[in-house]
């Protein structure tokens, strides 16, 4: 068995280890907590006009609330990288062959597992609750497939090499604001046409935008790309932007990881905990 294959098969299994444990006991109805909440805030929505366009704002929101669970798998990551440097978690993979390879793959399934588990969540009832989706168009569901992929890879891995530059939970919590603020500016839940030039072409660099335009493309009917930038899906280029983005994360997050790990020490992991008992007491 080569090494490629006994890294893919433990961070595989990790992941789902992991993934197990997340949906496990009491951390089940912290993990069902936001996206209930958010499917209940749809079912308010669903039959409110989105300004004089006469598109229901439920129909608008859907795609975006499914995207903006995508993008917030980069949150997931950095958190997890956060707290697994100070419990001493990416020490022990350090020490395996090619242990960080497999911590990184461990924490994309993992990531995306709970991802998926949330747009199952919103999605399935959101189908009955939201009129006008595109569930039976030709290659809506392709269309579904790759955006999701591709923005899942994108996100986490910007997200794992964000968490590796960060200091510690509370560095985290720092970088969460403007992670929050970019998906607030790219137009993940309605199209950013009336938002300044600036701002537009700002939100156009980064993956949220096009992430939230993929789903767009997906889920909407096509007489409504009107109201988007050039007043098309653009679908090549979200594969061509996603598919760069993802590219470029997943080769450089296990570099950045790897230069991170090389870092770590048993002194420096009691350092950690020292400092964190300290902000208990």
């Amino acid at each position: 068995m080569n090494a490629v294959t006994i890294t893919m098969r433990t961070g595989l299994t990790r992941g789902l280890i992991e993934l197990r444990q997340a949906f496990a006991g009491f951390e089940l109805l912290n993990q069902l907590l936001w996206p209930v909440a958010t499917l209940v805030a749809v079912f308010f929505l669903r039959d409110r006009e989105f300004g004089d366009t006469g598109i229901e704002l439920g129909l608008l929101v859907m795609p975006g609330v499914l995207g903006m669970f995508i993008a917030l798998g980069m949150l997931l990551v950095i958190q997890y990288l956060a707290v697994e440097r100070e419990d001493g978690t990416l020490l022990r993979a350090k020490t395996l062959p090619h242990g960080i390879h497999g911590y990184f793959l461990g924490k994309l399934v993992t990531t995306s597992g709970s991802t998926l588990v949330y747009l199952v969540i919103l999605f399935v009832p959101g189908a009955f609750l939201v009129d006008g989706l595109k569930l039976n168009a030709p290659g809506s569901w392709l269309t579904l497939a790759w955006v999701l992929v591709l923005g899942l890879a994108a996100t986490q891995s910007i997200g794992a090499v964000l968490g590796a530059l960060v200091s510690g939970p509370r560095a985290a919590g720092a970088v969460s604001v403007p992670v929050m603020a970019l998906i607030g500016i790219s137009g993940i839940f309605y199209p950013i046409t009336s938002s300044p030039d600036w701002l537009q072409w700002t939100a156009q660099v980064f993956p949220v935008y096009w992430l939230g335009l993929g789903m767009r493309s997906a889920l909407l009917p096509d007489g409504m790309a009107v109201i988007e930038i050039g007043e098309s899906w653009r679908r090549l280029e979200t594969l061509g932007v996603l598919g760069a983005w993802a590219l470029a994360g997943l080769v450089l997050a296990p570099v950045v990881l790897r230069r991170m790990a090389r870092r770590q020490s048993g002194s420096k992991v009691a350092e950690y905990r020292e400092q964190a008992l300290q902000r208990v007491g």
